[in-house]
């Protein structure tokens, strides 16, 4: 199958969710889900990073999933501080899950690396997780990750190393409590937007996939559609 991007609206708990599917090939052993970073700072489907995972993901011949959160983009509902958005994930679990009944790797930036990760943790369609820019403080919001010590499915935290929201010593403890199996890239020179090094992000990804995941060693594949990144 060509690899080629869809949109459509899933079904959330507040209404349509706004989304773009990457297709994969038939023979896919995995389904991919990206979460973007705070719709409150300009996040959506469409930042960079997100957009640069997902083309990551795409290599490999997965059907990966991009939505905008509750109220953000055409999205239905409102911004519920991190509560409401674990149920946009595990509804956007659902749609991966009906329509490929397949396991699910899952990566987010930022905010979506923070939801997700609690979403996705205890849920067992779930096989891997992919943080991007994981954040511990931003602003007023502080993020606490002790679920992670119960949480054994293959983890990979990716980060520059002047990253201010996720600041290489405290993070280092967050992975240092985290159950293996578990994996910290942090890509020099660079900050949580990973500015000017999207390709060192990617490249990061690319390595661990197939490391955890066998199935994907033959792989990876390309093209990826343009669309919007």
């Amino acid at each position: 199958m060509p690899n080629e991007i869809q949109s459509l609206f899933l079904n959330g708990p507040s209404g349509r969710l706004e989304a773009l599917l990457n297709s994969g090939d038939d023979d896919t052993p995995y389904a991919a889900l990206v979460c973007h970073p705070h719709p409150l700072h300009g996040g959506t489907m469409h930042n960079k990073v997100v957009y640069h995972a997902a083309k990551a993901l795409s290599a490999f011949g997965l059907p990966v999933l991009r939505f905008n959160f509750r109220g953000t983009g055409l999205s239905e509902g409102v911004h519920d501080n991190g509560r409401g958005e674990r149920d946009d994930i595990r509804a956007a679990l659902d749609w991966l899950t009906e329509r490929y009944q397949l396991p699910i790797i899952f990566a987010g930036f930022s905010f979506g690396a923070a939801t997700g990760l609690k979403a996705c943790c205890p849920d067992d369609r779930v096989a891997g997780l992919i943080a991007l820019g994981t954040p511990l403080a931003v602003e007023a919001r502080l993020y606490t990750y002790n679920y992670l010590s119960q949480c054994g499915k293959p983890k990979l935290m990716v980060s520059g190393d002047h990253d201010p929201f996720g600041p290489v010593e405290n993070l280092r403890e967050i992975f240092e409590l985290a159950a293996e199996p578990k994996e910290l890239v942090l890509v020099e020179g660079t900050g949580h937007f990973f500015e000017g090094k999207l390709p060192a992000m990617q490249q990061a990804i690319k390595k661990w996939l197939p490391e955890h995941f066998p199935a994907l060693r033959r792989r990876p594949t390309e093209p990826f559609p343009v669309g919007n990144g």
